[in-house]
């Protein structure tokens, strides 16, 4: 199965801002929608709240006109953040009065945001989670379903 090129393109950015520690959810250039548009803060005025669903004025214009920022609609930019902020921890929109983790920049926190931010992308685009690896568990009669070759070092 080919993978989607705006899939590809945000996954290749998701990966390597986890690893570079440049991925904050805080943040709307680090963010995981702020690192999938090359680190770019408009896209923020897509909607008045960091972390919400709703349009903007300027959002439903672009919405409406059919625009796509790295290969994704406003409203898939919207959703897409808004998953990655709650499986951080945070409770949308992002306010000061609103729960947050302790540390929004530790990584099995960001880890478990990009987690389901992976899982959402896929689904955008109607492919497997790429990130599902249950079926190299899978097994019929003790046998497993799919062979590996194993590497040892």
């Amino acid at each position: 199965m080919k993978t989607p090129k705006r899939l590809e393109q945000a996954l290749i950015k998701l990966y390597n801002s986890f690893h570079n520690d440049e991925l904050n959810p805080e943040c709307c250039t680090a963010c995981a929608v702020g690192n999938i548009l090359d680190n770019f803060d408009s896209w923020k005025h897509l909607s008045n709240s960091h972390g919400s669903l709703e349009l903007s004025y300027v959002g439903r214009v672009h919405e409406n006109l059919g625009r796509k920022f790295n290969g994704y609609s406003p409203l898939e930019l919207l959703q897409t953040e808004k998953i990655f902020l709650e499986a951080c921890g945070f409770k949308t929109p992002l306010c000061h009065y609103n729960p947050k983790p302790k540390n929004p920049t530790n990584k099995e926190t960001l880890f478990n945001g990009l987690c389901a931010v992976v899982a959402h992308l896929c689904a955008l685009d109607n492919i497997p989670n790429v990130m599902d690896y249950s079926k190299i568990f899978e097994y019929e009669e003790s046998n497993p379903v799919y062979k590996f070759d194993v590497i040892y070092s």
